[in-house]
């Protein structure tokens, strides 16, 4: 049975992230995928994501945030890959709105320049955003957008690079875990390691059931579309990334990135619960794909058409409170946990990989993890 100092179950950009920090720190690492990353099979397809850094989903992810935007360069400069595009980010609703009270407080809290625009304001700087006179925004000029699946592939490069070991399209059916490590057991091989870090998404829920825990986890089913525009005032050279919290939804976008289009989707909303096994169904295959996000364009965004040229699905894994779980398991302090990302995680995959490297060798993470305990969903 070959032995490692840490094996990584899901390799996708938390697991992958996690696989490089742990081998950069020279230890001998194994990372497992039931796929081949990056893929179209977990959540971290579809070419974009936001990073933004005064967070409205609450002021103690800002310093995570800000840790992951200096990783992800770091990772630019490793591996010459571009993956971030500085477009800024603007985050609008009414003065009511929580999540954006809370991202004006985050910026506040941690000194970050960010802007308070009002409605008139933001539609003559970006005319492409025709909204209600009601909304006002915050813009943060040094977010922007990763480019996800190179992302992935980055890290994955790097490493291999640092000596990581990596074995795709592996499905694990077993993890046995004792005081002293644990035995993961896959269809061809068995694998002995003192450390574990589970990063496996959707699968989550069900491993650690098996090792005796009940988290919370919901994977759900989503999607995106992208929209052709009549000009090109919406192109990433000029538009920014985007979230608008309105009375109908919260809707979020990017710019059109090389004439790809402007991408839009709805973070909340009505979803269909993703299968635990098998592939998630395409874009298109219900008829309501699409449909808020054609209303939101053809409402919101004068200058592109609702008709889109593409979509995609995607599985969101969620949490009843929608914050991550980052913990160590409770009676096995050598397994390190991270999942329940819950559609806006993968923007600190750089960061959470660092910290799970950190727990798996037997450091502190170095944040405050109480918010993302798996204790909370104790009765």
């Amino acid at each position: 049975m070959e032995h490692y100092d840490v094996i990584v179950v899901g390799a996708g950009a938390m697991g992958m992230s996690a696989g490089y920090h742990l081998a950069a720190r020279g230890l001998k690492t194994l990372l497992i995928d039931a796929d081949d990353p990056p893929h179209r099979s977990g959540t971290h397809h579809g070419e974009t994501r936001i990073i933004r850094h005064a967070y409205g989903e609450g002021r103690g992810y800002t310093p995570m945030a800000l840790r992951a935007q200096t990783l992800w360069y770091e990772l630019e400069k490793e591996t010459g890959r571009k993956l971030f595009l500085p477009t800024g980010f603007l985050q609008t609703g009414e003065p009511g709105s929580q999540m954006l009270a809370e991202m004006i407080s985050s910026a506040q809290e941690h000194g970050l320049p960010v802007e308070i625009l009002e409605a008139d304001e933001i539609r003559s700087r970006w005319p492409g955003l025709a909204l209600p006179d009601s909304q006002i925004g915050c813009y943060e000029g040094d977010s922007g957008v990763l480019l996800c699946e190179s992302c992935v592939a980055a890290y994955r490069e790097a490493a291999l690079a640092r000596g990581a070991k990596l074995k795709v399209m592996t499905q694990v059916l077993d993890i046995q875990a004792d005081t002293d490590g644990a035995t993961v057991v896959t269809r061809d091989a068995s694998y002995r390691t003192n450390a574990l870090v589970l990063t496996a998404g959707k699968f989550a829920g069900p491993m650690l059931r098996g090792m005796g825990l009940t988290p919370s986890l919901q994977p759900i089913r989503k999607t995106v579309a992208w929209f052709p525009t009549a000009t090109n005032q919406y192109d990433s050279g000029h538009f920014p990334a985007f979230l608008v919290d309105l009375p109908e939804g919260i809707y979020y976008g990017f710019p059109s990135i090389d004439g790809s289009g402007v991408k839009v989707g709805r973070h909340d909303g009505e979803s269909r619960p993703a299968p635990a096994d098998g592939p998630l169904a395409p874009f298109g295959a219900y008829p309501e794909d699409g449909q808020d996000v054609s209303q939101y364009v053809l409402r919101y965004m004068p200058g592109v058409s609702p008709a889109p040229v593409k979509g995609s699905s995607c599985t969101y894994t969620m949490t009843p409170d929608e914050h991550f779980i980052v913990d160590r398991h409770p009676a096995y302090p050598h397994i390190a946990i991270g999942a329940g990302f819950s559609g806006h995680g993968f923007k600190f995959a750089s960061v959470i990989g660092e910290m799970l490297a950190k727990m798996a060798a037997k450091e502190a993470p170095g944040f405050d993890i109480s918010l993302f305990s798996l204790g909370r969903f104790r009765s």
